[in-house]
């Protein structure tokens, strides 16, 4: 089973969560900053773009065998499949079209989300906010492990099981530990992606619409672009609970490596996240930060002192201590 973890808890701590507080410090130096917020107009543009690639390899691959399928969805579609779901990471913050129309956003969302093959941005937009507003908070972060999955991949072979399962226990956890009741938009983003899965099936056949959730389920387990649900908030250094990744695949997944400045900023669009370090450098320089997604789940896995409990966490306001 390999090395057990060290640690037997998460990393409990009294503070606020530090995004707020440096945030109002950075804009008092830089207010110029505030100009990077709003909405990108070339966002809509490259989404559609990667919807429609997909749209093309389901003509392409209507008739290829199962093995050539996951090939393909692992090292392509689901390449781009994770792609679309940091678009509708985006979306969630009113990105594509702005604050000023958010049924645009919404609208947007339903569309980025069909090649996904499962309805996620409805859904991911009630847990995701809540993510930022009360990072580490035991309730309400969901983005947080249970105990039960802390205690039961432990070991180091279970950590390389808990990465395989991770697009399940993203999907299932909120669920379980704060369930909340579904709203009408949920239910039309359920409906847009049954109609739109059926089509699929009636004119490509199971097998493509396997290819397109395949793909997204194994882009969201072990592979390079998901070293970032690893790499974001697990603490690789203690104390620190928010890093940033700079290497290249921040290219194809809308800088979402730019983590400590996406959470200082998250009114400022993927595209101009690299302007914020550029311009108050000396906030996030210093910070512990990643340069390789891969070697991130690498040491996740091996490294011991690492594992789902090295998350740090804070009491839920109105919860007894």
């Amino acid at each position: 089973m390999g090395q057990h973890v060290s640690r037997t808890d998460f990393e409990w701590v009294y503070t606020e969560e530090p995004h707020a507080s440096r945030r109002k410090i950075i804009l008092e130096k830089y207010p110029q900053i505030k100009k990077l917020f709003g909405y990108d107009p070339m966002f809509k543009w490259v989404v559609t773009g990667m919807v429609l690639t997909q749209f093309a390899m389901m003509y392409i691959l209507k008739d290829k065998s199962w093995p050539v399928l996951l090939l393909v969805a692992y090292c392509f579609g689901g390449v781009i499949n994770h792609s679309l779901m940091l678009a509708i990471h985006e979306i969630s913050h009113n990105l594509a079209f702005g604050h000023a129309r958010p049924l645009h956003n919404r609208l947007f969302g339903f569309f980025a989300n069909l090649p996904i093959g499962i309805p996620i941005s409805v859904s991911f937009k009630k847990y995701h906010l809540e993510h930022h507003r009360y990072q580490g908070d035991e309730l309400k972060d969901t983005d947080i492990p249970t105990y039960l999955e802390a205690k039961l991949f432990c070991t180091t072979f279970g950590k390389f099981v808990w990465i395989l399962l991770q697009p399940f226990f993203y999907a299932f956890r909120p669920l379980f530990t704060y369930p909340k009741p579904p709203t009408i938009l949920e239910v039309i983003n359920v409906i847009i992606q049954l109609i739109f899965d059926a089509i699929v099936v009636h004119f490509f056949g199971l097998k493509i619409l396997g290819y397109l959730i395949y793909g997204s389920l194994m882009a969201m387990g072990l592979h390079p672009v998901a070293g970032h649900f690893i790499s974001e908030h697990y603490m690789f250094k203690k104390g620190y609970e928010t890093y940033s990744y700079y290497g290249p695949l921040n290219w194809i997944t809308f800088n979402v490596g730019y983590h400590n400045e996406h959470h200082d900023f998250p009114a400022v669009p993927g595209s101009r996240l690299p302007e914020v370090k550029k311009i108050a450098p000396e906030f996030y320089d210093h910070l512990p930060q990643h340069n390789s997604w891969t070697l991130v789940l690498y040491d996740f896995v091996m490294d011991p002192d690492v594992g789902p409990y090295a998350r740090i966490k804070r009491k839920a306001k109105g919860l007894s201590t």
